[in-house]
């Protein structure tokens, strides 16, 4: 893209040409998103908090100028016809509720693939990435959902290459994020391959953010409990994963929800299909995974956060989860981390 290319100012100081994203916003769109990503583009494209769009510019692209609804019931109004997709460095459409049946016209839909024809990158933001898979823009390339959404599009779109654990991911000429935060990072990843560092971190800076995660960071998840619909088992994995570093036993746990250990055992076996012993070392061992990957603690720290009083005990039941050790699978991550970004071109 042409942000590898810098211009002279004046006095012959290069000076980096504007970061330029178009955003569609589907009816009942997610406003968190939209605000989260335009507000980090807002903030790098001047210095403290002035504003100025001297780094980065940014349109609401849209076939009318009529108010699109936010999921919240905030509207905003499109500032731009569709124009040229090539005017764009990015085309970033913000999903929303998955129940709207037409959550963008056609009109719109027909402007994504002109862009797509382009080879203009496109990015589904929140739920967007399911507008983006309905008009075909992601085949061969890798999407990122949140684990919320994951079943529904795996059912919608099951030749589609999926992950719910990544916070979001930019694959050549597509990007997608979980929603939510994660709307930032993607925006600060961005503004830090076209603008600069400085940019980011005044951005995160002003927005309060201590650091931007990357790309290899994983979703926060309650893994086990919203796929069960049994009130007792699911108030049971809330406890657990309140007791995570240990302080109650199976019995305790039955005794919280009025029954005994054998009842709970068997309830366990029928929804979730695994026993409550089972059900409370895989909660343990995911978290202890999410601190190995998010962290830099001493794997004895990350075995005593999760309740294993020796690493030895810790090592051997995380490799027969996982098929590799912690220290393995923590320096794997940080291999592909290296290798991934060594070889990032400029641009997706």
């Amino acid at each position: 893209m042409g942000h590898s290319v810098h211009s002279s100012a004046p006095g012959g100081a290069p000076q980096p040409q504007r970061l330029k994203i178009g955003f569609i916003l589907s009816r009942w769109f997610t406003l968190s998103a939209f605000a989260l990503f335009v507000d980090t583009l807002r903030l790098a494209s001047d210095q403290l908090d002035r504003s100025g769009r001297v780094l980065a510019d940014w349109q609401v692209l849209g076939s009318t100028r009529h108010l699109i609804t936010s999921s919240c019931g905030v509207q905003v109004a499109p500032t731009s016809d569709f124009v040229d997709p090539g005017e764009f460095d990015y085309i970033a459409v913000v999903g929303g509720l998955l129940s709207v049946e037409q959550p963008v016209d056609h009109e719109t839909i027909r402007f994504l693939k002109r862009a797509a024809s382009k080879s203009v990158p496109l990015i589904g933001l929140c739920t967007g990435s399911f507008i983006l898979a309905e008009a075909g823009l992601m085949k061969e390339h890798q999407t990122c959902v949140s684990w919320l959404h994951y079943h529904e599009f795996r059912e919608r779109f099951p030749d589609h290459d999926v992950r719910p654990d990544r916070l979001f991911n930019l694959d050549r000429k597509r990007g997608s994020c979980a929603g939510g935060s994660s709307a930032a990072d993607l925006a600060a990843a961005l503004v830090r391959r076209h603008i600069s560092r400085d940019a980011e971190r005044n951005a995160l800076e002003v927005l309060q953010i201590e650091k931007a995660r990357s790309q290899f960071d994983i979703q926060t998840r309650q893994p086990l409990h919203d796929y069960v619909n049994d009130n007792r088992v699911m108030a049971t994995l809330i406890n657990m994963e309140q007791h995570l570093e240990g302080g109650i036993t199976i019995e305790q746990l039955a005794a919280s929800v009025g029954l005994s250990r054998r009842q709970l055992e068997r309830l366990f076996s029928e929804k979730a299909g695994m026993s409550p012993a089972l059900a409370f070392r895989r909660l343990r061992l995911d978290r202890a995974r999410h601190i190995l990957l998010t962290s830099k603690k001493p794997i004895i720290e990350v075995a005593l956060d999760v309740g294993f009083v020796n690493t030895s005990h810790f090592t051997k039941e995380f490799r027969r989860t996982y098929g590799r050790t912690p220290a393995e699978i923590r320096d794997s991550a940080a291999r592909e981390r290296q290798g991934v970004e060594s070889s990032l071109p400029r641009a997706i």
